[in-house]
């Protein structure tokens, strides 16, 4: 009954604020009320009647700016507001309303229609209903309207009682934070969080720090991430939420057996519980017997509309037989080349007739423009022609595309990333075998070095020791490193403890770059670190100096808990930037956190320096 009332209520009151813009006259809604409003409420003449006057009290009239012009009660024995011609007692007072009446309806209803300037003057209002905002905001948002959906929520979360906010308001906060994430409004974002976790209730507070967490795990600052993920705890120990928050963070910092662990213990703690859903104790199970593989599920099937199709590739890369041969020839310096022959061209073209996104510059990762917009027709196009994952292009372009969209997601290793690692390892190794040099700039070598990239990157969160490997594979081809691989595999070292080959890594190129005008400043922050653990703390000074001349940003940006975010941006920083600075904070700092000590004597070094 009750949803019944608010459909019918929601009409009429639809219907009776057409009427009121039409002249905002009382007489006007009264006379609509009469003639038409009763056809909305299932011919009810008294109820269409009794209902006029209740909400013509509520409505903002944008002749009063947007205050209303409320009519006073009537007593029993006075005439009756809906112009009856009747005692109120033998007229409205006789009608008992179905359900309730929101106080704020009509505002809601009109914030949902106004645009442009109208809008924002009425949201300067001082006395717009808090309930209003929060509602039309949610509505305007699941309608489509982003940037009327921000504009109202904005004004909501600008409430000076955050303690006194309704629950709803936790979805509206995920709202404006998915809003602020997908236009690109950083630092709103980060300020709207802070004030959440600052000012608003536990709830609130809590889904705000799980908000931030993710944030740091996206942008792979596992310090930060663990420190949040604490307070989250604190503030709510038993959200289910944070059985799965948990079991991600541990994964990104390697810890699988710990996570299994975790994932055991909170779900024999929350499946005590009677007001756990079957399908969060199912997922929590799922969590306990196999944390990656979950994780992976779960994020495939929240793709929505790429669910199906996601599902069917991991099925297909699962499935891969041997690698069929590649097309190599010797060159006239005895090196080894590989040329596209005519099949890899004619997949190729299929192929891109599809993906619309051939790679710009050679040295760059990402296609060059969003391929994930279109996604449902290349993978469509994928599954409906197996046989194109024999062609090594193909394969370059799809790890992009996947390392773009997964590539510091741990759990998405295995499903995506480990068969397309084991095709290029087939291919390494017939290369490797035939003992010749393999240089990335001959031929189309490089086809199957950046392939090696994206699977490095999409690998070195959930196998370590592939990614490690397979970087140490395509050095030994070709040691001048044109895609940086050195920088990756000195991160991936520190993060394994292998201090000792970092050292020898970091100083083997540095006797390469003598002479060189440009240095690689993450080789010389890692080389500092590795130094450090290793004790040799003198030469980690001399070390931080060449740091500081090189980019004289990064080692206060290291030793700040919360210095201010450089914007993000598809260029590629300029050299001796705080760009390039930040860069690097977010790649190494996590490894600074993790070693006792070292940022308390980084602070120290740069104090005294």
């Amino acid at each position: 009954m009750l949803a019944e009332w608010v459909d019918l209520l929601l009409g009429y009151a639809s219907g009776a604020l057409d009427s009121i813009r039409e002249d905002e006259s009382y007489p006007s809604l009264m006379h609509w009320a009469r003639h038409e409003g009763s056809a909305l409420v299932g011919g009810d003449l008294a109820l269409a009647q009794a209902l006029a006057p209740e909400l013509w009290n509520q409505t903002p009239l944008l002749r009063e700016d947007f205050a209303s012009e409320p009519l006073a009660r009537p007593g029993p024995e006075e005439p009756c507001w809906c112009d009856s011609g009747r005692r109120h007692r033998d007229c409205c007072q006789q009608v008992t309303l179905p359900g309730p009446l929101p106080a704020h309806l009509m505002w809601m209803l009109s914030l949902r229609r106004w645009r442009g300037n109208t809008l924002r003057r009425a949201l300067q209002f001082p006395e717009v209903p808090a309930q209003a905002l929060l509602e039309a905001g949610i509505i305007t948002a699941e309608n489509g309207q982003p940037g009327r959906a921000q504009l109202i929520l904005e004004v909501f979360f600008k409430c000076p009682d955050w303690c006194g906010m309704p629950e709803q308001s936790e979805p509206a906060l995920e709202l404006l934070t998915d809003l602020y994430q997908e236009r690109g409004f950083n630092r709103k974002k980060t300020a709207l969080l802070d004030s959440a976790v600052d000012h608003g209730p536990p709830f609130l507070r809590g889904a705000a720090l799980e908000r931030q967490c993710l944030m740091y795990l996206d942008s792979d600052d596992l310090g930060n991430a663990r420190q949040t993920f604490l307070r989250a705890l604190q503030t709510l120990p038993n959200a289910p939420a944070l059985a799965w928050l948990e079991i991600m963070l541990l994964l990104h910092e390697g810890h699988e057996g710990e996570a299994k662990e975790r994932a055991g213990f909170w779900y024999r703690r929350l499946s005590r519980r009677d007001d756990i859903e079957g399908e969060q104790l199912a997922f929590l199970e799922e969590l306990a017997a196999n944390p990656a593989a979950a994780l992976a599920e779960q994020m495939i099937h929240s793709e929505e509309e790429l669910a199906l199709p996601l599902s069917d590739l991991q099925e297909m890369l699962g499935q891969l037989g041997p690698a069929p041969p590649l097309s190599l020839a010797v060159n006239a310096e005895e090196r080894l080349e590989y040329h596209f022959d005519d099949i890899d061209i004619a997949h190729y073209e299929a192929w891109q007739g599809v993906f619309r996104a051939m790679s710009g510059d050679e040295y760059e990762l990402e296609p060059g423009q969003d391929v994930w917009g279109h996604a449902g027709d290349w993978l469509d196009a994928l599954l409906r022609h197996p046989g194109w994952l024999a062609s090594p292009p193909i394969l370059e372009e799809l790890a992009m595309a996947l390392t773009s969209r997964m590539g510091n997601l741990p759990w998405m290793a295995a499903p995506f990333f480990t068969p397309l690692h084991e095709r290029l390892s087939q291919w390494l190794t017939v290369i490797e075998r035939s003992g010749r040099r393999f240089l990335f700039a001959e031929g189309n070598n490089a086809t199957l070095f950046r392939l090696g990239l994206a699977l490095i990157l999409g690998l070195e969160r959930g196998s370590g020791e592939r990614a490690r490997t397979l970087a140490e594979r395509l050095l030994a081809l070709d040691g001048s490193d044109p895609l940086g691989l050195r920088e990756v595999l000195l991160e991936q070292l520190l993060r394994a403890g292998h201090n000792q080959e970092a050292v020898r890594m970091s100083e083997a190129m540095a006797a390469r770059q003598a002479g060189e005008e440009q240095q690689w400043l993450g080789l010389l922050i890692g080389q500092a670190l590795a130094l450090y653990r290793l004790a040799r703390e003198e030469e980690a000074l001399e070390i931080l100096e060449r740091v500081n001349e090189v980019n004289p940003y990064i080692l206060s940006l290291l030793t700040r808990d919360n210095p201010r975010r450089e914007p993000a941006s598809e260029d590629t920083p300029l050299p001796g930037s705080r760009a390039e600075a930040w860069q690097y904070r977010v790649l190494m700092r996590e490894q600074w956190i993790s070693t006792p000590g070292a940022l308390a004597w980084l602070t120290r070094a740069l104090r005294t320096g």
